[in-house]
């Protein structure tokens, strides 16, 4: 699984001219990605890693001090480009499997007393955000969860 996080001051998700997801006030923003033979383990070790790192001004994690977070899920993060000029999409876990585990990452943040809101998973979204720094930083739990 990998994550692409960015700590924001605003960020929101519209779809066809709607917003489905925002938050207004510093916090992060999460775009997952779930490879093939992911699982709840790595889904334990992002929704840990995006709660408690101290990325926030004064060195705080989301947990310290309540930040929202915004969750968005990502398959792109597993495009293979080493080869031609078409990206392949065979390590991207398909949505029927994806979906329920980038569900997951959003309900174990959830459980850590942070709130969450999410993208519309498979739809064609515009996603808005101030990056605050910029900090973004790159999650991937087989260089670290496995």
């Amino acid at each position: 699984m990998r994550a692409v996080l960015q700590r924001v001051t605003s960020a929101r998700v519209v779809v066809a001219g709607e917003v489905v997801a925002a938050i207004d006030e510093p916090g992060l923003l999460v775009l997952v990605g779930v490879a093939v033979g992911d699982g709840p383990e790595q889904v334990a070790w992002i929704a840990r890693k995006v709660a408690e790192l101290r990325i926030l001004r004064g060195e705080e994690s989301a947990v310290d001090v309540g930040a929202p977070v915004l969750v968005v899920s990502q398959f792109t993060l597993y495009a293979d480009i080493r080869k031609g000029r078409r990206p392949s999409w065979n390590a991207a876990a398909p949505g029927p499997v994806a979906e329920p585990l980038v569900t997951a990452v959003a309900d174990a943040l959830r459980e850590r007393g942070l709130e969450v809101v999410t993208g519309r998973f498979g739809a064609d979204m515009a996603v808005e955000l101030v990056n605050d720094g910029p900090v973004t930083l790159v999650l991937d739990s087989s260089t670290g969860g496995r």
